[in-house]
Parts: C-alpha cells; structure tokens; sequence
C-alpha cells in the first residue's frame, strides 16, 4: 500500500499529510561501472515550495506589488534575483560556481494543486497520467534499469513511507536512524489534517508539538545527511530523500525560515561529509511538487500554485547562475492569472543532469527515464 492510498484510506486526503515532517524517506543505489565516480543527490521538498520566496525576482516591478507584506529578507545575487537569507551559508557555493538554481519550472501537471498528486508525478517522471503508482515506478528506479549492474540498498528517516522515486524493479532496501518520538506520526497526522483549516486549533496545536518536542529541527536532518554521505563516499551513487515544512499557507516570513534552514543545513553537511573529491563529483537537486501563488494570501502565506524553482549544488554544477526563461509577474503573463508561468519542465534538467552524470542519450532519457519528455532545456547544468 502506498502512501497516497494510504492516508486517503485513513479519510486525510487533506492538505498537511504530503507535507508532515516525519514522512521523510532515505534511499540509496549502489553504483556499478556504468556509473561511474560520479554522485547524484536528489532531494524531494515536500508541500511546495515557494520559489518567489528562495530566489526573488527583485528585478520584476511585479514581485514587490504582489507580495505586499510578505517580503522575507534577501541579498543580491545577480542584479535581477535576490537570495532568500535564510540560505545565506550557501553564498560561498554561488560564488563558487557550485550552486545553481532553475526559476519558473513546473512538472505538467496543473489545476488540480493536489500535494499527492503533485508529489506522485514529480516522483514518477512521467506526463500528466495520473494512475496509481503501484502501476508505475520511478524515475530514479528507471535510471537504474538503463544502467546495468547496478544494485541499490534503500534508507528510510524518521518515518516509514517509501519513496516512490524509487519504486520498481530495481532492488531497494531500508534503513532509519532511531527516533524517540512523544507522538507516532499516525496520530501527528492526524491531528495535522483535524487542525488544518482551522486557525486557532492549529496554531495551538503546533506550539504543543513544539513544547513537547515532536518538532523536527535542523539537526533531526543530520543523521540522514552522513547516512548518505558515508555510502556516497563508498558504493554508492545515488541518493535520494524527502524533507518538509514547506505548506506555507500562513506567516509565510516565518515559517519558510525553518525548512530553508534545514536545506542549507544538508547541503553544506553533505559537502563536508563527502570531502572535496567526492564532492567535487556530485550533484544536488532539490525540486518539489509545485510552486505557489504569487499573490500573498489573507493570512500572510501563500497558496498552492504551479511554477517554482529548483536548487543544484555540488563540485559538478556550472553554478553562479538563475537559470530558465524567465515569464515576468505581470496579470498577463501569469498562468491562470494566479501563478508564476512554468516555462521549462523539472524533468527536463533532471534529464540534462542524468546526461552530463551518466552518458545518457536523448531516446533513453525521453523514452525510458522519463516518458513523454521532449528535451528543451539548454545544456549546460552541469560540467
């Protein structure tokens, strides 16, 4: 059973269920010759993003009049794109050469908005079929089967769903760190979907998850992280993991400080866990489900919507760069006059990466990894 039918099993087809910080999964493939001395991370930030958030279009005269009062603090980084400062340790890696990151980029699917649905589709790879994925595997699991010999051993963090990123043929195992959890995740979840679109409940809610420690912090991420680095510095070549928190619907400023925080914190633990040589070898994507309304919500957040951006880091990114056409925050250029206008495909600079890693050619990539997919994207996301 899956963790979309699953929940929906329980009545949570809600919102904060594909967002809930202990669903969060590990997974690992072993490399073979094929592969390579090269890695790849990808990590999966469930509850959407905010793309308009992380990297600013403080060059758009849109951006400031659309978000009214939810600007969170951001430097500079190349004239037309800010950072967001709560990945201010991550600079040293833009001026590196080392941090890249795609704007306006979406998977096809649209409207609907639904965190399960999103997630399934990223995690798939494939068009906008949206058929169980029991039926489908994806598209990591697809990498593994164009490339032979490889093996994979499969971790799990803080929680026990799978990674549909990984689901097929290829073997998968599981590992945890242990956890001493004041609440099972069941119940957290639970009470997440119970509380969701009541204000009060929620708020008070959170605060006890807090005082009685069933918060996740910065430092929950850390055994996941070296998990990942000590196999990455061994066998393996390819990881991949889901962080959280993203579902900003309220205080926005605020609460996307906490999972940024907990991004940074991976990405400049994964750098020196894995060493500069193998660092120097590897690629990080972070890519999520969906971005979110450009305009600010009643409550200080913002709502689910459709393009967002995603992150690449490590040794291997041709980095210092804001990549993607960029559609501009005019009501006219909006999509569905709400939305940030996706203009490239995430599963296409997965692609470009999975090239430039793996010596993939266009007709695996497109018809195998990642079905449906017409390759558009510029080359060049990695050296």
């Amino acid at each position: 059973m899956d963790r979309r039918f699953f929940l929906k099993g329980l009545g949570l087809a809600g919102c904060s269920a594909a967002a809930h910080p202990w669903l969060t999964t590990l997974t690992l493939a072993e490399g073979a010759p094929s592969f390579g001395d090269n890695r790849l991370v990808v990590i999966i930030l469930r509850g959407a993003m905010d793309g308009l958030d992380v990297v600013q279009p403080q060059g758009d005269a849109g951006f400031t009049a659309a978000r009214g009062g939810l600007l969170s603090p951001a430097t500079d980084l190349d004239g037309t794109f800010a950072l967001n400062d709560a990945l201010s340790g991550l600079r040293p890696l833009w001026q590196a050469g080392e941090l890249a990151f795609v704007h306006a980029t979406s998977t096809p699917y649209r409207d609907k908005r639904s965190h399960f649905d999103g997630q399934d589709l990223l995690e798939a790879g494939t068009g906008t079929d949206l058929a169980p994925m029991a039926q489908r595997d994806g598209w990591l699991n697809r990498l593994l089967q164009v490339l032979p010999g490889a093996g994979s051993e499969t971790a799990y963090a803080v929680g026990r769903e799978a990674m549909p990123i990984l689901t097929g043929p290829a073997r998968a195992q599981s590992w945890a760190p242990d956890q001493d959890l004041r609440l099972s995740p069941a119940a957290q979840t639970l009470l997440d979907h119970v509380y969701h679109d009541d204000p009060l409940f929620r708020d008070a809610a959170a605060s006890a998850f807090d005082l009685a420690g069933g918060a996740v912090d910065g430092k929950d991420i850390d055994p996941i992280v070296d998990f990942a680095a000590e196999r990455l510095r061994g066998p393996a070549r390819i990881a991949a993991f889901s962080q959280t928190g993203w579902d900003t619907h309220k205080g926005q400023v605020g609460a996307i400080k906490r999972p940024l925080e907990r991004l940074q914190r991976s990405i400049l633990r994964l750098q020196a866990g894995l060493g500069p040589d193998v660092w120097g070898k590897t690629v990080v994507l972070a890519m999520t489900e969906f971005g979110r309304t450009v305009h600010e919500n009643g409550t200080g957040g913002t709502d689910h919507g459709t393009g967002g951006a995603m992150l690449a880091a490590g040794g291997a990114v041709k980095g210092g760069r804001v990549l993607g056409r960029w559609p501009g925050l005019a009501e006219a250029d909006l999509y569905d006059r709400r939305d940030l206008m996706p203009t490239s495909d995430v599963r296409d600079w997965a692609a470009q990466a999975l090239a430039g890693l793996y010596g993939l050619d266009r007709g695996v990539l497109e018809g195998t990894v990642f079905p449906g997919l017409r390759m558009e994207a510029t080359p060049g996301l990695i050296l």
